[in-house]
């Protein structure tokens, strides 16, 4: 597990450069919520193309390990947020939590939700092309 601990460092710095990018560029052109929506999206895809490299340049055991790296991923990433979000930038828990509110347009938890379920999916796809070629 150790390798996708270090893993999620290189997602986090993916994360960092897609909000980088969002505040150079088209934040200054559009409302904060849409800004965050197309941000989430472009987040989305790119991390979703390092997990599927992560998982065939180290595929799991099983399936069973493909989830355990997801949730892995999603704790740190939801522990490194309240960590930002409440120590460094000394924001309240109702800010932090109004990432959250999928009433209000935001979207986070759908991003949430890719990064724990995305090592399965493609732990499943690449088990499924392998039974393909034989």
């Amino acid at each position: 597990m150790r390798r996708y601990v270090v893993a999620w460092f290189g997602l986090l710095g993916i994360a960092v450069v897609n909000g980088a990018l969002r505040e150079a560029t088209y934040a200054r052109a559009m409302e904060e919520l849409a800004a965050h929506q197309l941000s989430t999206l472009i987040g989305s895809v790119l991390i979703g193309v390092a997990i599927w490299f992560i998982v065939r340049r180290w595929p799991p055991a099983s399936s069973r390990e493909a989830l355990a790296i997801g949730l892995l991923w999603l704790v740190m990433t939801i522990a490194f947020e309240f960590f930002m979000g409440l120590v460094l930038a000394s924001r309240p828990l109702s800010k932090v939590l109004g990432a959250y509110d999928v009433l209000a347009g935001r979207v986070w938890i759908f991003f949430l939700l890719w990064i724990a379920v995305a090592p399965l999916l493609f732990y499943r796809l690449g088990t499924a092309k392998g039974r393909n070629r034989g």
